[in-house]
């Protein structure tokens, strides 16, 4: 599509003619196709990124899981339609479980049971428009799909499945100290995809985090949600001072990588013939 204009030239009285081209937005990505590009399409897999909104310490936006959960998956997507597989990024889902953050100003909360409500509507939704597989690309460590999952799979023929973008690859390869929460990883990251959106780590705090009192807590081998303002004081759990861009991007281009090669995999997989 173009559009012509006409500009007046400083250095002559005649009209300039512009013509200037307005490029259609990514196929791949559902919020920026027209029902033009869709109509005539057939997709394989659909990728339905899922965030959360939070506090990330003091350097990092309340958004922070969303803008990286948003750029991987489009990048992911992107890599894989190069390679010819059928792939659509969905609209991203920007709340998470953040039960032990309620006392914390504009934490949103969304319920385990509302994303399970919300899995189900759109996992119905792409079976009975025949889009057979569902990749979950999860970016915040309180939501877990798998239960939600093992509900809705026998009631609903879409192969759902889900992946947790950040421990895909193992990041300490990466990272000095990667950090759970606005650490050293998110830092990199949200450095090399949105700078303008991350504030000098000497704003940061150093992200301490206290663990449980109780060692079998404490260790692991038993779990029980935290109350993040008893774990942080800055909101943060990892410090993040040695982050740096070009760790970020290291690391994003293993990611992406990765997940690419599991949806042009999962494009190509026949169900009927899911086990060797």
């Amino acid at each position: 599509m173009s559009r012509v204009c006409f500009r007046g030239s400083p250095t002559f009285r005649q009209p300039t003619l512009l013509v200037e081209y307005t490029l259609p937005g990514r196929l791949f990505v559902l919020e920026e196709a027209t029902w033009k590009t869709i109509r005539g399409s057939n997709h394989e897999v659909a990728v339905l990124p899922w965030g959360a909104t939070e506090a990330h310490n003091y350097h990092l936006p309340y958004g922070t899981d969303n803008v990286e959960t948003r750029h991987i998956a489009s990048e992911s997507a992107r890599i894989a339609a190069e390679a010819s597989a059928s792939v659509i990024v969905l609209p991203l889902v920007p709340f998470g479980v953040n039960t032990g953050q309620l006392d914390i100003p504009l934490c949103l909360n969304m319920n385990p049971s509302t994303q399970a409500h919300m899995l189900g509507d759109i996992a119905r939704a792409l079976e009975g428009q025949g889009i057979p597989k569902l990749v979950i690309l999860n970016g915040h460590g309180g939501n877990d799909f798998r239960q939600m999952i093992r509900e809705l799979q026998p009631a609903c023929s879409v192969f759902i499945c889900t992946i947790n973008w950040w421990n895909c690859v193992d990041p300490r390869l990466f990272f000095d100290e990667p950090g759970d929460h606005a650490g050293e990883l998110e830092t990199s990251v949200m450095m090399e995809i949105a700078p303008e959106l991350v504030l000098p780590l000497s704003d940061a705090g150093d992200g301490r985090a206290r663990g449980f009192a109780i060692a079998g807590l404490r260790d692991g081998w038993a779990w029980a949600p935290r109350h993040w303002k008893s774990v942080t004081e800055d909101t943060g759990t990892g410090n993040p001072a040695k982050a740096t861009a070009e760790k970020g991007k290291k690391f994003l281009d293993a990611v992406t990588e990765r997940i690419s090669g599991f949806l042009i995999d999962l494009a190509g997989a026949d169900l009927s013939k899911m086990y060797e």
